[in-house]
């Protein structure tokens, strides 16, 4: 977007401002003594290793690598259609070549295993690849993709965990349904769901149903204007680029999170017996100022009602009651089969974890916590929205244990952006981002120490890719990518990454 360096996870910084107003509103019923276990002893974090079997994997999604856009029966996105719109991408950036990774598949495989030393990637797969219309007859060419690329992966010894939405909706749903503002679109998400299982059920046994909701949804749905100079105004967000009014906008986070329940549903009928699901939120995370009893309790009910309009719904089953309230009229429209259907039993839970979205203390009011501001000077990593705070990795999962009793958690994605360039030596040395990796993977190291059950962690990303909004502008990778050339090289932090996962710790 030419004239402002505002990402889409800016956009979100700044969209979760009324979220984080809540904290004077009512929380009835936030009293979760009936499934808060007692909270963990702190840990020593003797020796910085991790339990045996974890995983170490990176992250992508198709539309960031794929390329070929328009290859093999592949039918049109909301984010091909949006990208192709002039103005609507930095640089009128697109994903029509991006990494090429629909035809490089292969090299990118063997870079993980030789460079990186992953033994687990997650992966998106595209919707209109395997359903151009998005319902209807399926796309033999695109199904025959991951099939490829799942048999790589399992040859290198790699896990694949697929995500089945990361934001690539066929546009043809859009345009018949006016996409996630209809239920149509959450019950074709599930037949779409549900036909993938079965058809990669014998190579693929973890699936997350749809990848950040806060995201595609404020982002795609509300969006947000800013003023970049010169008295331009300029409307922020994504796919497919609404600006709808708050209980259109309320219907569709329910519609998004009534997709996840029935495709939970889809994915155990028709995926074999051990295939296991869950989903990936980027939930907002609440850290307590000081590290005591009381603090923390505060931090966990800010968790529990900031979410409330996604992972919360998605755990309990129920909106709470300081969401209907502050919602008003204004509030989704549902059933108690839906809310049922939306908390569909899971075997994990994803959370991507960048920075803590607030600092809490202890408060006398109702919500029984107030909003600490965070100053003006606290250091960032390179993207300006990114608030740099290790312990949001390791508060982040204690919250999803504390507040849910999950039994098994995984970080979906946490990682940085950074100022990579290609030294006269050929190398990148990232050495924020392998400073940031450290840190972050010492809170969580001390996270698995205090039992919290954290199975795996997904760096974003594997190799620079197009990062939405911001086009090829912003790197987050442990791999350099030359978009011209489509040469791939591994930065130091890669180096680093490999370290770890060669001694299951922290380097």
């Amino acid at each position: 977007m030419p004239g402002t360096s505002l990402s889409r996870r800016d956009f979100l910084k700044s969209t979760s401002a009324a979220a984080i107003g809540v904290s004077a509103a009512t929380l009835a019923g936030c009293t979760r003594t009936d499934i808060a276990p007692a909270r963990p002893a702190a840990s020593s974090g003797a020796g910085r290793r991790f339990p045996d079997g974890f995983y170490w994997g990176t992250g992508t999604s198709s539309y960031q690598i794929e390329g070929a856009w328009n290859e093999d029966g592949k039918g049109e996105s909301i984010w091909d259609r949006y990208a192709h719109t002039p103005g609507n991408i930095h640089n009128n950036d697109t994903g029509d070549v991006a990494n090429d990774h629909y035809h490089r598949y292969k090299s990118d495989v063997a870079m993980m295993k030789a460079d990186l030393g992953a033994n687990a990637y997650r992966f998106s797969i595209a919707w209109p690849r395997i359903f151009p219309s998005g319902t209807g007859q399926p796309n033999a060419k695109g199904l025959d993709f991951y099939r490829r690329l799942v048999d790589e992966l399992r040859a290198a010894g790699i896990e694949p965990f697929a995500t089945l939405y990361h934001w690539d909706l066929p546009q043809a749903l859009h345009e018949k349904y006016r996409g996630w503002q209809s239920k149509d679109t959450a019950k074709a998400f599930a037949d779409y769901a549900g036909y993938v299982a079965g058809q990669l059920g014998d190579r693929v046994r973890h699936y997350f149903t749809i990848n950040e909701f806060r995201s595609f949804v404020e982002g795609g749905y509300r969006g947000i204007d800013v003023q970049v100079g010169g008295g331009k105004t300029v409307h922020l967000g994504g796919a497919p680029g609404l600006r709808l009014a708050d209980a259109e906008l309320n219907q569709v986070r329910h519609h998004a999170v009534l997709g996840h329940g029935l495709a939970v549903q889809a994915i155990r009928a028709h995926g074999p017996a051990g295939t296991r699901v869950g989903f990936a939120e980027n939930m907002l995370v609440a850290v307590p100022f000081i590290e005591t009893p009381a603090h923390v309790k505060a931090a966990e009910a800010a968790t529990r009602e900031l979410n409330a309009d996604f992972t919360t719904v998605m755990l309990e089953g129920r909106y709470t009651d300081a969401y209907l309230k502050r919602t008003g009229a204004n509030a989704p429209k549902f059933t108690d089969d839906e809310l049922k259907t939306i908390a569909s039993p899971l075997d994990f839970v994803g959370i991507n974890v960048y920075k803590p979205n607030l600092y809490v203390e202890p408060s006398a009011d109702p919500a029984g916590y107030a909003t600490i501001p965070i100053n003006a000077s606290h250091p960032k990593m390179k993207s300006s929205w990114h608030v740099f705070d290790p312990e949001a990795l390791y508060w982040g999962p204690h919250h999803v244990q504390a507040l849910w009793g999950a039994k098994s958690i995984f970080i979906t994605e946490n990682g940085c952006a950074a100022s990579d360039v290609m030294s006269d030596g050929g190398r990148v040395y990232d050495s924020d981002r392998v400073m940031f990796l450290r840190a972050y993977l010492t809170q969580l190291q001390r996270a698995t120490a205090d039992g919290v059950p954290v199975k795996g962690y997904f760096h974003w990303s594997l190799m620079d890719n197009l990062e939405w909004i911001d086009g090829f502008g912003n790197r987050f990778g442990l791999i350099y990518a030359d978009f011209q050339t489509q040469e791939r090289t591994p930065k130091a932090s890669a180096a680093w990454f490999r370290a770890a996962v060669e001694r299951n710790a922290v380097v």
